[in-house]
């Protein structure tokens, strides 16, 4: 893989849709910065990356993308702190699994000078995209599509890589209910669970479709084989605290090794807390709700940061758990992963990055 020269051909928008935004009323993925960062694969390189104004693309019927799956993204968030700067969290983290992913569906590797120094200079460019309301951030979305023109099942030999951005407010809002289940499978052993693909998300639809026709937001996800480990719960890992030990699934190749997961093991550790990565068995986690034994239960992602689970569904049968607002541990490091993303307090681990 070329390693090239940090310099983007800059096309800035003649007429900025800033002022056509309700910063207000935020919400999760809905509003677009006025730029975009685009750059294309093809003869086995790299070619020189550009920053254009956000607009819709061209695409071939016969785009592989469409017809053979190759798609992968990450998400990660900038934002403002109070003295004006802006602060990326762990971008390095997102670039490793961006490839880590393409190698696992057979794409091409990005340079890191066009994901994060291309991140930095797109972010530069929409600085005043960047909200400052609570629970606000500029979500960052980097994607890469096989775009060769043919039909075949093998890998492209073309790939275009894209960033766009979108001031946004928090994924949810509250504490989340969540449903066990035990019919259909976000991934398998020896598949793409562990990779950032479209693919994992187009597989969760129809099963998260039904369980909000039953009142729940999210799914936990279970094992392929017989749906008797814990996974993942939707768009998050699954986290909880049992006995006053942070439990949580050790990846396996079917979870998304997160980066919240990994920073909110490195605190918890950090402060001294036991913490456990293993199997966990679907009747261990009823058990432990039935015995009140479990004193909190969450997802952690890049999204949601720390997402209360106040219901967990299982056989028919729904367990709730106590006021998350009296949750020690998931309130403490919610509040202690938002600071240091807005630079409110010291960045003890070297974990943001100024743009």
């Amino acid at each position: 893989m070329n390693e090239l020269q940090t310099q983007f051909n800059i096309e800035k928008i003649s007429n900025s849709r800033l002022k056509s935004v309700d910063f207000e009323n935020l919400r999760f993925g809905k509003e677009f910065s006025d730029h975009m960062l685009i750059a294309n694969y093809s003869d086995e390189e790299w070619h020189p990356a550009k920053i254009m104004p956000y607009q819709n693309l061209s695409f071939s019927p016969a785009a592989c993308v469409f017809h053979y799956g190759q798609a992968i993204f990450e998400g990660l968030k900038a934002h403002k702190s109070k003295d004006g700067r802006i602060l990326l969290f762990r971008p390095e983290k997102n670039f490793a699994r961006f490839n880590q992913s393409a190698e696992r569906m057979c794409m091409a590797k990005i340079p890191e000078s066009y994901f994060i120094d291309g991140i930095k200079e797109l972010v530069r460019l929409d600085k005043d995209w960047v909200p400052e309301g609570e629970g606000q951030s500029l979500y960052i979305r980097p994607f890469l599509v096989a775009d060769d023109e043919f039909l075949g099942v093998k890998p492209s030999s073309r790939y275009k890589f894209m960033v766009i951005t979108s001031p946004t407010s928090n994924y949810y809002t509250g504490a989340v209910s969540v449903k066990i289940e035990n019919t259909y499978s976000r991934a398998a052993q020896g598949g793409i669970g562990a990779a950032k693909a479209a693919a994992n998300y187009a597989a969760s639809l129809y099963p998260a479709q039904l369980a909000k026709k039953e009142g729940y937001d999210q799914l936990i996800w279970t094992d392929a084989k017989d749906h008797r480990f814990i996974e993942e719960s939707g768009t998050m890992n699954l986290m909880m605290i049992r006995n006053g030990t942070l439990i949580t699934p050790a990846l396996s190749g079917t979870i998304l090794p997160g980066i919240t997961r990994d920073s909110i093991l490195h605190l918890a550790r950090h402060w001294g807390m036991k913490v456990e990565e293993r199997s966990i068995e679907v009747n261990e986690l009823i058990e432990g709700l039935k015995s009140g034994s479990i004193d909190e239960a969450f997802g952690v992602g890049t999204a949601a940061t720390i997402a209360p689970i106040k219901t967990i569904g299982f056989n028919e049968s729904n367990y709730h758990l106590s006021d998350f607002n009296t949750w020690e541990f998931a309130n403490k490091a919610k509040t202690y992963l938002e600071s240091v993303k807005r630079g409110d307090i010291a960045d003890e681990f070297a974990w943001t990055v100024e743009v």
